[in-house]
């Protein structure tokens, strides 16, 4: 059970990542979280740096979409602005808007990463639904209440599988 908290990929943000092995190892779609992953969950809107690289993965041929557990109004503005589809309140790591995805545009399972900055709703639903899982360091240590409670418990699991060396912060792998 615990090994479905290991990303199958670590690195230290979504500019890192090689979208270009991804692409070559049969990924098409590419879902994203949105708070801590592309922006500080304080940032209403994606910056430019964030426009620009959505421009290039779409150009690479990659489905982009977002699945964020926030409220409507928090996707909607990145969903017009980078011109993605999206699905909001997705209650990861649950299943439901995963298989949505998956049936929309038609894709398997090894068709999918999923790029995130937290172990319990990024990591372990993709990991749960057999998707490449990718973590990325949080942008920001400024985070909501429920946020916060979750890294404490997220840092005691991290913890866990350093001791077990199946993961450790800041070892970025591919």
């Amino acid at each position: 059970m615990i090994d479905k908290f290991v990303p199958d990929k670590y690195f230290k943000s979504v500019y890192d990542v090689n979208y270009k092995l991804l692409k070559k190892s049969g990924i098409k779609c590419l879902i994203f979280d949105i708070s801590n992953t592309l922006e500080p969950e304080s940032v209403s809107s994606p910056s430019k740096k964030v426009k620009d690289l959505f421009e290039d993965l779409k150009d690479m041929g990659f489905r982009v979409v977002i699945l964020s557990n926030n409220l409507k109004k928090e996707v909607t503005t990145f969903k017009e602005l980078l011109c993605v589809d999206s699905a909001y309140l997705s209650f990861k790591p649950l299943k439901r808007k995963y298989k949505k995805v998956m049936k929309i545009y038609n894709l398997q399972d090894n068709e999918i990463a999923c790029i995130g900055d937290q172990l319990f709703f990024d990591i372990y639903g993709a990991n749960r639904m057999k998707f490449t899982s990718i973590l990325v360091n949080p942008i920001s240590t400024d985070e909501y209440t429920v946020a916060k409670i979750n890294r404490k418990l997220e840092n005691l699991v991290i913890k866990y599988l350093t001791k077990k060396d199946l993961f450790k912060r800041g070892r970025y792998y591919e």
